[in-house]
């Protein structure tokens, strides 16, 4: 095992990337870059982290933020759940921590939005404890490397690969040790199609030398696919707009958007014109146009979207989660990318 950590090590120190986050052992900062990094790649995160530490310096810039400014300011990065377990385990170590963000393991493990690898992140990179993270990278790296059948999305899996890795990471400086083994499976031993032969591990790693690459890591379960149907309401009066915050527990939560209605099925244009609109109090409403479908696709649903252009004189909102907007306000709101890329898109050629 020596000999594979130290070729890991070498690796790292020949071909890891220049990153913000790396400069800085302030945990609050390593903290926001894991969570943005979360179902995030490196090239697409790392604007929201620069932003992110600019806007909120501190953890008490974040705490005192209002959830929309978070929010927005997270906008297109998908997962909102991550912003505003951001946002709430900001203002919990501030009210109960004096703002100084927990140094051992367990304290951190703790924290709303912060699982095993986080927190394993958190602790080595920031306080030097010698904790084994294990991400997606790590799992992959491991299981190539030794051959392991068992997939890596059973408790299992998890639990061997976890067992390695805690084996691998050494007393001293293992912060260096997890960054480097999460950037070899980053830049080197990627999912699909790996270059073996530039691998200073080829010669000793099992999945290489038998040409089972594609074949590991394993898994067992398929994700499964839900597929959804929106009829979103663009209704405008003179200079006003309507928008609403979706609540509940679903996708998107707390974030605006166009009055929504949502069908079982795909609905043809004849159908959507019959609908009753989800604001019944509009004035000499005149429907503009209704725009083609838009595909948008998420990790566990595809969403189908169209988009419903009304005009009216004026509508009396008698429903609290309606709001009348001033068109040119609309992007201080914090909407899901399928609505921003119809603003961007669309709207503004209307």
């Amino acid at each position: 095992m020596d000999s594979f950590t130290h070729e890991i090590y070498k690796w790292y120190n020949n071909n890891k990337r220049d990153l913000p986050w790396r400069e800085t052992s302030d945990p609050y900062k390593i903290w926001i870059s894991e969570i943005i990094l979360q179902q995030t790649r490196v090239a697409q995160g790392m604007g929201y982290y620069n932003r992110f530490v600019e806007e909120f310096p501190t953890i008490f810039d974040l705490a005192n933020a209002s959830e929309d400014t978070v929010l927005k300011l997270w906008q297109g990065l998908g997962y909102y759940s991550r912003a505003r377990n951001l946002h709430f385990t900001a203002k919990f170590i501030v009210n109960n921590h004096n703002g100084i963000f927990p140094s051992d393991y367990k304290s951190i493990l703790s924290l709303k939005g912060i699982g095993n690898y986080t927190s394993a992140a958190i602790a080595s990179i920031a306080f030097d404890l010698p904790y084994a993270a294990v991400d997606g990278n790590i799992y992959r790296v491991i299981s190539r490397y030794f051959g392991i059948s068992t997939p890596i999305d059973s408790e299992k899996g998890k639990s061997e690969i976890q067992k390695i890795a805690n084996e691998l990471i050494l007393e001293k400086n293992p912060g260096f040790h997890n960054q480097a083994f999460m950037e070899f499976g980053a830049l080197q031993c990627v999912p699909k199609s790996p270059n073996c032969n530039l691998c200073p591990l080829q010669g000793t790693c099992y999945a290489a030398i038998n040409n089972l690459t594609d074949q590991i890591p394993v898994k067992e379960k398929k994700v499964k696919q839900r597929t959804r149907f929106f009829y979103y309401y663009v209704i405008e009066s003179k200079d006003s707009i309507l928008l609403e915050k979706r609540t509940g527990k679903d996708i998107w939560k707390n974030l605006h958007q166009f009055p929504l209605i949502e069908s079982e099925s795909e609905l043809a244009e004849n159908e959507i014109l019959n609908l009753s609109t989800p604001v019944d109090t509009l004035k000499n409403a005149n429907f503009k146009s209704i725009s083609e479908s838009v595909k948008h696709v998420l990790t566990h649903q595809t969403i189908y979207a169209r988009f419903i252009h009304i005009e009216t004189d004026d509508f009396n909102l008698k429903d609290s989660n309606f709001i009348r907007v001033n068109k040119k306000d609309i992007y201080k709101f914090a909407v899901p990318r399928l609505l921003e890329n119809y603003l961007n898109e669309f709207y503004l050629l209307t």
